[in-house]
């Protein structure tokens, strides 16, 4: 993700990792999909057939119907009594992943991320995807994210619009709407004293919120979509005058308090820094924190509108 500079590179050892890591996921998506009928057949333990498929439970014995309307790519099984040989119509990986792999095998420019770090945020995204998943800031890991999230939606807001420019120039496909946030990050300490005023402890819809702190700019469709993962990685807040995190940070708290139910697990990139770290613990609350590996911080924040007179920090 793009913070302190576009064109930060890693070493190439970082870059196979990365590599690795995409071609991992395809594996798992191709035999999560089944295997061809000219695959080595797949031999389930008889444990496994015991508990998970009895006679009465035969894939050969549903109706074309149900297989065909549970999934795109149906799938069909022998006999309990033999080894069970799975086998579908999909051989294909996906548009979006192959789009990925070949970007990130062909480009010097790498994500500012650490292995480490994104693992926190995919192992969320392999259980959750596809998914709703809004990500403050456009760079050049972007693509990796959409990819991850296949036939899920990704969405990107960015704070440069010559830079969605000249992303959307290479990858038009990615989602990405340019906003704007009137803050600068040598007002932090001053925000964070009114982000403790009752107004920003009451969840709602951020357009209608009287906290100062919360964004209300941004398309409609932003608040209306229920989100199960949020990573903040935007705006810039490397120095005095850039827009900092503060209210993108308090705002990703906000919308995930106010989702109908459920949770949300929130992202927060470069916490090594004062904002990112001080308002994260503040508004996305310690209670909430689930893991931290390097500069990143995993927070799941449940609904508040499930139940009445939860506190905004546990």
């Amino acid at each position: 993700m793009r913070s302190n500079s576009k064109t930060t590179q890693f070493p190439v050892s970082i870059k196979l990792i990365l590599l690795s890591l995409f071609f991992i996921f395809l594996l798992v998506l191709v035999i999560r999909s089944g295997f061809t009928p000219q695959q080595a057949p797949l031999v389930v333990s008889e444990t496994h057939l015991t508990n998970s498929i009895t006679p009465s439970e035969d894939p050969q014995s549903s109706s074309p119907s149900s297989s065909s309307s549970s999934s795109p790519c149906p799938t069909t099984t022998t006999s309990i009594d033999k080894p069970l040989i799975a086998s579908t119509t999909c051989g294909k990986a996906p548009p979006s992943l192959a789009n990925a792999i070949i970007h990130y095998a062909t480009t010097n420019i790498t994500p500012q991320q650490t292995f480490k770090e994104i693992s926190v945020s995919s192992r969320i995204l392999e259980k959750k995807s596809p998914c709703n998943f809004l990500i403050f800031g456009l760079g050049h890991d972007s693509l990796m994210w959409t990819s991850l999230n296949h036939g899920g939606r990704t969405i990107f807001l960015e704070e440069d619009k010559a830079w969605i420019d000249q992303i959307k120039e290479r990858i038009p496909s990615l989602e990405a709407h340019h906003v704007t946030y009137d803050t600068k990050v040598h007002q932090a300490e001053e925000l964070l004293k009114l982000g403790e005023d009752d107004e920003c402890k009451t969840v709602s819809d951020p357009r209608s919120s009287k906290c100062q702190l919360a964004l209300k700019n941004f398309p409609n469709e932003v608040y209306e979509i229920e989100w199960d993962l949020i990573m903040v990685d935007a705006p810039t807040g490397y120095f005095d005058g850039a827009p900092g995190r503060m209210s993108a940070i308090y705002t990703a708290g906000l919308m995930a308090r106010n989702r109908e139910s459920g949770e949300t697990d929130v992202f927060v990139h470069d916490v090594d820094r004062v904002v990112e770290d001080k308002f994260s613990k503040t508004f996305l609350c310690e209670g909430y924190l689930t893991e931290q590996e390097g500069r990143i911080r995993h927070f799941t924040v449940p609904s508040h509108r499930t139940r009445s007179g939860r506190p905004f920090c546990p």
